[in-house]
C-alpha cells in the first residue's frame, strides 16, 4: 500500500472522528454550555451544512490548483476549524465554528478520491479510493468510541484538540508523503462544470441522494432500535456500533475491490442487498444475536456502495472529476438527511422502532431502481448504431469506456496507449 494513501486517510479518520463523534458528546457540550441536548444537536446540522456548502465552494476556489497543495491546504483548514471549536467560548460560537469545520469535508474527500486514483494503477483505483476512505470506516470502530471516552472524563474541549493533533498530522503527512499532482491541462472552474452535462452524472447522484438515505434511515435510529426492540443495555451499544463500523470498514475494501473488476454490478448488487437486509432488520431485530449480526451487514453493504459509487463518479466526469467527486460528499450528507427524516416520519406516525430500517429498504431499493436503469442506458449507448446515435437519439459514446479518472493530468491529452488495460 503506498504511503500517500495512507497520509490520505489519516485525514479521512481525522473527518471522519469529528464529524460522528459530536453524536456521543452531545451530553457533555449541553452541560458545558448550558444548552439542552436538542439544542446542542444543532452542531450536527451545522457541519452537514458546512458540508454542502463548503465542497462547490472550495473545489472551485481550488479549480486549476495543484492537487497536492490542495490537500494541504484543506487538511490544515480542517485543523484550524476544530481548534476554533476547542476555544469556542458559547455555543452560538461552538455553532459557527462547527460550521467553519464543515466546509472542508466535501471539497478534501473529493480532491482526495481523485488523487487517490491517480495514484493507483488502471485496474486497482477504487481500490485506492476504498483505502482512503477506510480511515473515515475506522473513524466510527477506534476514532468515535475513543473521543467519546475522552469526553466523559476529560471534557469535549480536550476530544477537539485531540482531533486537531490527528487533523494536523495528516496534513504533514500529505505533505510529506504524497507526490506531486499537478492539475489537469484543462484544468478550471468552467471544464469542471462541464461534467455536469452529463445525464449518467446525475443519476449517479441521485442512486446516492436516494439510495444511501436507506442506510442512514435505519442508522439515525440504531441506538433505540437496539434498547427498545433487541433488549440491549444502554451500556452495550457502543460494542454493537462498534460492530457496525466493522461491517462498514469490510464493506469499504471490498466494495472497491469488487468495483475494480465490475463497476455498474457492484453499485447495482450493492444497493440490492442493503435494500434486502434492511428489511430483514425489522425481524431480526426482536432478539440480541440476529440484531448483532444484521447490523454489521448493513454497515458492509451500505459502505460497499462508497468507494462504487465514488469511482463511477469520477468516471463520468471523464477528465473533469474533482468538483463531481466533491459534490457526492454533498449527495450524502442530503441523503443523511432525508433519510433521517423519513425515519422520523415513520416513527411520529406510531409505525414502531422497527420502522426506520423497513423505509430505508424502501430507500435503498429506489436506489438500486435507478442504478439498474443507468447501467441499462449505459449499455444502449455503447451498443447504439453509428446512424441512431448522430441523430441524437441516444447519448454519443465516450472515446473509451475506461478513460483514466483525470485523462489530461494523466497523459497530457494524448491518446492512451495501444493494449492499455480496459475496464
Amino acid at each position: 500500500m503506498p504511503l500517500a494513501l495512507v497520509a490520505l486517510a489519516v485525514t479521512a479518520f481525522a473527518i471522519g472522528t469529528t464529524e460522528f463523534a459530536a453524536m456521543g458528546l452531545l451530553p457533555q457540550v449541553a452541560d458545558g454550555l448550558d444548552v439542552s441536548i436538542p439544542q446542542a444537536g444543532w452542531l450536527i446540522s451545522a457541519y452537514a451544512l458546512g458540508v454542502v456548502i463548503g465542497a462547490p465552494l472550495l473545489t472551485a476556489l481550488a479549480s486549476g490548483r495543484p492537487r497536492k497543495a490542495v490537500l494541504v491546504a484543506l487538511a490544515s483548514f480542517f485543523a484550524f476549524g476544530n481548534l476554533l471549536c476547542a476555544l469556542a467560548p458559547d455555543f452560538w460560537t461552538l455553532a459557527a465554528a462547527r460550521l467553519v469545520t464543515g466546509l472542508p469535508h466535501g471539497a478534501f474527500f473529493g480532491a482526495g478520491a481523485v488523487a487517490a486514483a491517480e495514484l493507483a494503477a488502471p485496474d486497482r483505483r477504487a481500490r485506492a479510493v476504498a483505502v482512503m476512505f477506510s480511515g473515515l470506516t475506522l473513524a466510527n470502530v477506534v476514532g468515535v468510541p475513543a473521543a467519546t471516552l475522552l469526553g466523559q472524563h476529560l471534557g469535549w474541549r480536550a476530544t477537539m484538540l485531540v482531533v486537531v493533533a490527528i487533523g494536523a498530522a495528516g496534513a504533514v503527512a500529505i505533505a510529506r508523503l504524497v507526490p506531486a499532482l499537478p492539475s489537469p491541462a484543462r484544468a478550471g472552474l468552467r471544464h469542471e462544470l462541464g461534467a455536469f452535462r452529463n445525464g449518467q452524472l446525475w443519476l449517479a447522484l441521485a442512486t446516492v441522494v436516494l439510495g444511501c438515505g436507506g442506510f442512514f434511515a435505519c442508522y439515525s435510529y440504531i441506538t433505540p432500535l437496539l434498547t427498545e426492540v433487541s433488549g440491549y443495555a444502554t451500556g452495550s451499544v457502543t460494542l454493537v456500533l462498534a460492530l457496525f463500523g466493522v461491517g462498514m470498514t469490510i464493506g469499504n475494501l471490498l466494495g472497491g475491490y469488487a468495483a475494480d473488476r465490475a463497476l455498474r454490478p457492484t453499485v447495482c448488487g450493492a444497493f440490492v442487498l442493503l435494500a434486502a437486509v434492511l428489511a430483514l432488520f425489522a425481524v431480526t431485530a426482536g432478539a440480541e444475536w440476529s440484531a448483532a449480526v444484521t447490523v454489521v451487514l448493513v454497515g458492509l453493504f451500505g459502505f460497499a456502495i462508497v468507494p462504487a459509487v465514488q469511482t463511477l463518479v469520477m468516471r463520468e466526469a471523464r477528465g473533469a472529476p474533482t468538483l463531481a467527486s466533491a459534490t457526492v460528499q454533498g449527495a450524502f450528507n442530503l441523503a443523511n438527511a432525508q433519510g433521517a427524516f423519513f425515519g422520523g416520519l415513520a416513527l411520529d406516525a406510531g409505525l414502531g422502532w422497527t420502522s426506520p430500517p423497513l423505509v430505508g429498504a424502501g430507500l435503498a431499493a429506489s436506489g438500486a431502481v435507478i442504478a439498474v436503469a443507468a447501467w441499462a442506458l449505459d449499455r444502449r449507448r455503447g451498443s447504439a448504431p453509428t446512424a441512431v446515435v448522430a441523430a441524437g437519439l441516444v447519448p454519443r459514446p465516450a472515446a473509451a469506456p475506461d478513460d483514466r479518472v483525470t485523462a489530461a493530468a494523466d497523459s497530457g491529452g494524448r491518446r492512451p496507449a495501444a493494449g492499455s488495460p480496459r475496464r
